[in-house]
């Protein structure tokens, strides 16, 4: 019930910050040089100045923005997204149908960030100022420092061009024609490289924050309190410091699922995957404004729903932390 009544609660308090959110960028979007009509235009070759306005006034760009920004609004409110100009579907379609990809890869991508990361900020931190911990904090200083774009092509020259051991792009071999676990395995070898680009990068950040706040633990009272009455090393690590090493990790885990989102264009863009990322691009691109502010929408309920399930996951770990 308590559990309730705080999602109920933080439900409550992000509808306004989604309105925010969407009224920004719808504002943002009407700043930026360019609209629907104008990438229709530039697609057909041109046209004259009344079948430009005749289109103006058929997809309601010719009202004021205040009376676009309140007519989509109240769209938005009955979760009418409106229709794709560039796809030629309601835009909820085209996001349903891309939106398992991303999500796939960013799951994927920070679970694989997350373990490996604390893990060996955990190994680092047990064996600190050693050869080990140097190999390691080099590593992830390394991963930090390499831009995900180029990770990913020197992927796809290594184990695609030159080793052939993993598809180029796309989600699955489309000549292939496989059914039942092959779909399947042909699917998770197309997100491999994809995954490991994307994870790489944020696998330093655990790694080094999850180091830091083991060696602080370590030096506690109540660490130095169950050492002094005989606890093994092992036991110390994993019931007494790494609950509490884990802390500002898992707030970093929840603070970078929206870094993910603008992470994905680059990756899926150079890997061909039609996810999120690569229809943003496409649609700004495009000026599909549409289709961008539910990207935009989406994105934001994914960050919010992402930052709930972190603070539930904060209060487990720690007992002293209440929902209220």
């Amino acid at each position: 019930m308590r559990i309730l009544k705080y999602a109920l609660r933080r439900a409550a308090q992000a509808v306004p910050v989604i309105l925010l959110i969407m009224i920004g960028a719808f504002l943002l979007l009407k700043l930026a040089p360019g609209d629907t009509v104008d990438a229709l235009v530039g697609d057909m070759g041109g046209a004259d100045a009344q079948f430009i306005a005749r289109l103006r006034a058929e997809y309601g760009l010719d009202q004021p923005v205040w009376v676009q920004l309140w007519r989509y609004l109240l769209k938005m409110a009955s979760f009418d997204f409106g229709w794709s100009f560039v796809f030629e579907q309601p835009v909820a379609t085209v996001l349903l149908d891309r939106l398992w990809i991303t999500l796939t890869l960013m799951c994927s991508s920070l679970f694989l960030a997350f373990t490996i990361g604390v893990a060996l900020g955990a190994i680092a931190a047990r064996r600190a100022y050693s050869a080990t911990d140097n190999v390691i904090s080099t590593l992830g200083l390394v991963f930090y420092a390499t831009p995900s774009f180029f990770l990913a092509l020197m992927m796809i020259v290594l184990f695609s061009i030159k080793l052939g051991w993993l598809p180029v792009g796309g989600v699955k071999d489309i000549a292939a024609f496989y059914t039942g676990w092959d779909h399947y395995v042909d699917v998770a070898l197309h997100f491999v490289m994809p995954t490991a680009a994307l994870s790489l990068i944020y696998l330093a950040f655990y790694l080094r924050l999850m180091r830091a706040s083991v060696l602080e633990v370590a030096e506690l009272d109540y660490v130095r309190t169950a050492r002094a009455k005989g606890a093994g090393e092992g036991r110390l690590m994993i019931h007494h410091i790494m609950r509490n090493a884990l802390l500002p990790v898992v707030t970093l885990l929840g603070l970078q699922f929206s870094t993910l989102l603008g992470g994905s264009v680059v990756v899926e863009t150079i890997f061909t995957l039609p996810g999120l990322g690569q229809l943003a691009y496409q649609s700004v691109i495009q000026r599909d404004m549409n289709t961008l502010m539910g990207i935009v929408f989406l994105s934001s309920v994914i960050v919010i729903l992402v930052n709930f399930l972190t603070d539930l996951l904060y209060a487990r770990l720690d007992s002293r932390i209440e929902l209220s």
